[in-house]
């Protein structure tokens, strides 16, 4: 063999090296991280009382991540943590009964939380996320509907800033919060569906 041949014989079984390689490799996969700005984000609930009107609150201590996949949005997960004893609805009595044992308890289910078990995108902007949702010591499948993610933007910090919506609805007596008072008129005080809304900003890590 000359030199020539040797060159191109070895050049050859140098590619098909490379080619093995490249087979064998794993995929780079896009992913990022995210952490929930509570400064900047929401977590509300309403439900109807007495059957006439609709009681707003929201909780004011709550963390959260996503670990955001960019390749495939439907391989993201979500982990949601809520500090139950923050509730605030602006009557300090009502607060303090939604603490107490006939509905939060939160001396002995001190958070609610969500954690992702799947995401579907549904179009465009629009995502079904399903995950375990746990709740005065109970847990349950939950299906949020949520809008976005926002594009990503630069804050003037530097920071890399997105929002989404997400929102949903529970049966509080599925999570054994079974308390309610039956009006004279016929009825109830407190309504069985609480409609779940989070208005989230997220930073990346």
């Amino acid at each position: 063999m000359n030199k020539i041949q040797s060159l191109a014989s070895r050049s050859v079984g140098f590619l098909g090296i490379l080619a093995i390689a490249s087979f064998a490799a794993p995929p780079v996969v896009a992913t990022s991280s995210w952490n929930i700005d509570p400064d900047h984000s929401t977590i509300g609930f309403k439900v109807k009382h007495m059957m006439v009107s609709t009681v707003n609150g929201n909780f004011a201590k709550f963390t959260g991540t996503v670990d955001a996949n960019e390749t495939d949005v439907t391989k993201s997960k979500i982990n949601v943590s809520i500090d139950m004893a923050s509730v605030t609805t602006g009557v300090s009595k009502r607060d303090d009964h939604l603490r107490s044992p006939d509905f939060f308890d939160v001396a002995k289910f001190p958070s609610m939380t969500y954690v992702s078990k799947s995401v579907k995108v549904v179009s465009t902007g629009k995502l079904q996320v399903t995950g375990d949702l746990t709740l005065h010591g109970v847990t349950k499948s939950v299906v949020l509907d949520v809008d976005g993610p926002t594009e990503a933007i630069k804050d003037p910090y530097g920071l890399t800033r997105r929002g989404v919506t997400t929102t949903t609805k529970i049966n509080r007596k599925d999570f054994g919060l079974t308390y309610n008072a039956v009006l004279e008129a016929g009825g109830v005080a407190v309504g069985e569906e609480v409609s779940i809304i989070l208005e989230l900003e997220l930073v990346k890590k």
